[in-house]
């Protein structure tokens, strides 16, 4: 493949985490708690996994949509300090960006998402000039992007007709109905990365390895991240079973997922082994539990590698 401007295009939502934890329950109707913690944060899923991509030394590019607000502006800084290109992100004079509440309670949470502008993405602003730029293109929660996800199928299939590799983290669906093109959409995903809730309701199985026989046929690479279980992955005949790391120093779970899928297509990019992708991606996955939020466990390259290392004894090459 010819020289490209970028590694990976992300493709998705965007939205500012406020963040509220330390309570001692979940709220009630009608009743008023307190957090001991707040923190006002880079949140999204996709923007999660762009902005620690970055800092884990790849070159990103970004295809979202902001209102032209303090959000907006705070979420397009944000990406730009962690070395994110952000020329592609739609600045909306109509819509206001999106939000979400976090409520932390132990190692559980509940949250509530206003998506304003993440609503109005579609396949049609992400151009084949930005596709031809890139080698990988990357999308992630697809449920709660109404414009993006009927054209799901079509980007897909553009960008291996340009020659990308691809990967998808479906993420949850708060409508609970799990609709979507997936005989048609998967062969066109080199890398699928759902947890296990949500392959489980995705494909309508009560156990994983039920749920992965049911789109083997027609998926390619299978990543199912379970929390602290771990991670395993299927692929043809191989299955590679890669435990949590442990973690003594507890933040919370905010982005641990999308952290996991940075560190795993770091080195899938990079032609590295299913098994080393894995551990990558576990590796990641904890470390962003060390800190508040999705993001600041992940400065640079230097200060990631140094934090792996100290906490997990894992050598990031």
């Amino acid at each position: 493949m010819q020289d490209k401007k970028f590694d990976v295009l992300v493709a998705g939502e965007l939205n500012i985490d406020l963040i509220l934890s330390g309570l001692a329950q979940f709220p009630e109707t009608g009743k008023e708690i307190l957090a001991d913690k707040m923190v006002y944060t880079l949140g999204s899923s996709s923007a999660i996994f762009a902005s620690n991509l970055s800092a884990l030394g790849v070159s990103v590019n970004y295809c979202g949509c902001t209102g032209d607000d303090d959000f907006g502006k705070k979420i397009i800084k944000d990406l730009e300090v962690k070395g994110v290109a952000t020329d592609n992100i739609i600045r909306s004079n109509t819509l206001q960006t999106g939000v979400t509440v976090a409520f932390n309670f132990e190692q559980n949470r509940a949250m509530v998402t206003y998506p304003g502008a993440m609503n109005a993405l579609s396949e049609n602003d992400i151009t084949d000039a930005m596709l031809h730029d890139v080698r990988h293109l990357h999308v992630s929660s697809v449920f709660i992007q109404p414009a993006l996800k009927p054209g799901l199928v079509k980007l897909f299939k553009r960008a291996k007709n340009i020659g990308l590799t691809t990967s998808l983290d479906p993420q949850w669906d708060s409508y609970e109905k799990w609709d979507c093109d997936w005989k048609n959409l998967l062969p066109n995903v080199d890398v699928f990365m759902p947890n296990a809730e949500e392959l489980k309701n995705i494909t309508g199985k009560e156990n994983i390895q039920d749920a992965v026989a049911s789109i083997k046929s027609f998926a390619n690479i299978i990543v199912v991240k379970n929390s602290i279980e771990g991670a395993t992955v299927f692929y043809k005949n191989e299955v590679i079973e890669q435990p949590a790391f442990i973690n003594d120093d507890f933040a919370d779970a905010i982005g641990a997922g999308d952290s996991f899928d940075a560190g795993f297509i770091r080195q899938f990019i990079r032609d590295k082994s299913l098994k080393d992708c894995t551990e990558m991606g576990a590796a990641c996955g904890a470390l962003n539990t060390t800190a508040f939020g999705g993001t600041a466990a992940f400065t640079d390259l230097q200060s990631v590698k140094k934090s792996a290392f100290k906490k997990f004894n894992y050598t990031i090459e």
